[in-house]
């Protein structure tokens, strides 16, 4: 810039001795315009007040513009603003005294033409600035969001396996244990017997591992592939439905309950995860009642279709050796939450003349004809 302004600061210097100290205190201080760009601004202005003052016209006045997009690029509006005004002041005084067009009014056009082209550009490139600055963090942030809600999605589905294993697990060797404790005790007093218990035994754990493959397919498959939905389930899907309740009576018959199944009202078609909530509620209370209570004489399972719910109540009159929730079963609060997925509610808890009942109520609304 001292280099472009040199011919002037020449022919200046054949006048006036001071013409260069004056061009370099308007070029040097725009070295350190990027870490102070208002300081260096006044100090430039005022320089260029002192030129004014002596009268001098130098090219180096060149700065000012350069001065004031640095303001106007790096500092707040205000200040862009303020530093505009000044410079204006300055071309007003400079067209004035000088005339560089020509006349005083062709001059004040040429150098507030100037002005606002310096301010312009300053202001556009610092909006231009803010906005890439908006894309990065809006990008960094999308990337944060995607992070968490992966890892909430991925403890959703830790928390929906340890439900399906949970359900498949202890049900199944609820019944298995039943069974074989059924056997161990038949055994020496009627084999027959011991040997259909053994036989209902292995039943029960072929159905428990056929679940439990299902299960491991839907994981290692991956949504979209065949035979599976995009939510996951699909024809590997691990749950049974309603449809499957008789089969779940019967295997709890088999191991000693007695179970009676009373469905009233009109069933309709369920999505498949609420059908699958609602056939894992009677698994799990029927897990309990051979758990926990003694010599039940009766277990009533009784599905109830509404107009716009779908009731679920297991109750039954043994007594009870230990809570049915004991501390650190999953058991009823995996119920809970299956139920809470869908605004659905679970009460639980001991009736006045003895046993135990679950009620499960999962919103259904009837579709419109």
């Amino acid at each position: 810039m001292l280099v472009l302004g040199l011919p002037s600061v020449i022919t200046a210097a054949a006048d006036r001795a001071w013409a260069w100290p004056l061009a370099v205190a308007l070029v040097l201080p725009l070295v350190w315009r990027r870490r102070r760009p208002a300081a260096v601004f006044v100090v430039v202005a005022a320089v260029a007040l002192v030129q004014w003052t002596v009268g001098l016209r130098l090219g180096t006045d060149v700065a000012l513009l350069v001065g004031l997009y640095t303001v106007a690029a790096w500092e707040p509006r205000r200040r862009a603003i303020a530093a505009a005004a000044l410079l204006e002041v300055g071309a007003l005084l400079a067209a004035v005294r000088f005339a560089p067009a020509g006349d005083v009014l062709t001059s004040l056009v040429f150098l507030s033409g100037l002005v606002a082209a310096a301010f312009f550009i300053g202001t556009t490139v610092q909006t231009r600035r803010a906005y890439l600055g908006a894309l990065v963090d809006r990008a960094a942030r999308a990337e944060r969001e995607r992070d968490q809600q992966a890892r909430l999605a991925a403890t959703a589905e830790r928390a929906r396996i340890a439900r399906e294993l949970h359900d498949i697990v202890a049900h199944s060797l609820t019944v298995v244990v039943t069974l074989a404790e059924a056997a161990t005790v038949a055994s020496s007093t009627d084999p027959p017997a011991a040997r259909e218990a053994m036989g209902q035994v292995a039943t029960t754990g072929r159905a428990a591992l056929t679940e439990m493959r299902r299960l491991l397919g839907v994981l290692r498959t991956e949504p979209g592939d065949r035979g599976v939905d995009d939510d996951g389930l699909g024809d590997l899907a691990p749950a049974p439905g309603l449809d499957r309740l008789d089969d779940l009576v019967a295997s709890a018959r088999t191991a000693g309950l007695p179970v009676r199944l009373t469905v009233s009202g009109r069933p309709r078609d369920l999505p498949s995860t609420v059908d699958v909530t609602a056939y894992r509620v009677v698994q799990e209370s029927l897990t309990n009642v051979l758990k926990h209570a003694l010599d039940p004489s009766r277990v009533h399972v009784v599905v109830r279709w509404g107009g716009d719910d779908l009731a679920v109540e297991i109750d039954d009159d043994g007594r009870r050796t230990a809570p049915a929730a004991p501390a650190g079963g999953h058991g009823l609060i995996g119920m809970r939450e299956r139920l809470a997925l869908f605004g659905g509610e679970l009460s639980a808890g001991p009736e006045p003349a003895g046993g135990w009942r679950v009620r499960a109520l999962v919103p259904c609304p009837e579709e419109a004809p």
